[in-house]
């Protein structure tokens, strides 16, 4: 499979800060809520983590990325692709996967990054410290 060229990666939308923003409203936090709902699953991650790694893939790759059978794979990138985080193309009989929205590189990046500052203070219980 021909990978897609690298170009350089555009950042984040910008927007005003959380500072400068008013509080959200009802249905913002609701619309936030269905963001993170649909982000906060280990195997989804992984899938965002190996889009981001590769660029595009398709899913029986993905599914060998991940350990996990090629429609419980699909089940879970139609999750991502309802939401508009990633888009496919079909190619013969393969569908192929890209990351369209760069914000979630962005919040993957700083999760991460809030994980570890969390886990070198000790704040983690024993069971997930073990599993970084």
């Amino acid at each position: 499979m021909a990978r897609l060229r690298s170009s350089p990666r555009p950042t984040c939308c910008k927007h005003r800060s959380l500072e400068e923003r008013p509080l959200l409203s009802p249905i913002e936090a609701g619309g936030l809520a269905v963001v993170f709902k649909v982000l906060a699953n280990d195997t989804r991650l992984r899938l965002l983590h190996a889009l981001i790694r590769a660029s595009e893939l398709c899913v029986t790759e993905l599914a060998k990325s991940v350990g996990m059978k090629p429609q419980a794979v699909s089940n879970q990138l139609q999750k991502l692709s309802d939401l508009g985080i990633i888009a496919s193309r079909r190619e013969g009989n393969n569908i192929h996967y890209r990351l369209i929205d760069l914000c979630v590189r962005s919040l993957l990046e700083k999760g991460l990054c809030l994980m570890e500052e969390v886990h070198d203070r000790s704040l983690y219980p024993a069971r997930v410290r073990g599993a970084i």
